[in-house]
């Protein structure tokens, strides 16, 4: 399976998606803002990625305003807020068969655009 979790509205979403040829690979596209993260979808990234907070975004917009950067979050809380905020889900999230790539730093990039080639 090739899939990936994304944001429409996201430039950087945007680019990578250009950069690693999603639809000529043959990716199936997810857009989480209008098409919500399931609980079983949420698991299977959990079971690649090792931990939520991997896959958790520190960045969104909504992390300081409800003070969440004064608690110390648990891997339940991680879970919870990312199925109730789409926005707390690093972005882009790729699954290429058993391997997943998340966020967009260089590192993971570069293993989806290798991946993305297979």
């Amino acid at each position: 399976m090739k899939k990936i979790y994304h944001l429409s509205t996201c430039t950087t979403c945007k680019r990578i998606l250009e950069e690693v040829k999603a639809k000529e690979n043959g990716f199936v596209l997810q857009d989480i803002k209008t098409e919500k993260i399931t609980p079983a979808q949420l698991e299977e990234m959990h079971a690649l990625a090792g931990t939520y907070e991997a896959l958790f975004s520190r960045r969104s917009q909504k992390y300081r305003p409800m003070g969440l950067h004064e608690k110390e979050l648990t891997e339940n809380d991680y879970r919870d807020l990312i199925l109730q905020e789409y926005s707390f889900l690093k972005r882009p999230v790729a699954i290429v068969g058993k391997q997943i790539f998340v966020g967009s730093d260089k590192k993971a990039v570069e293993g989806l655009t290798a991946a993305a080639a297979k």
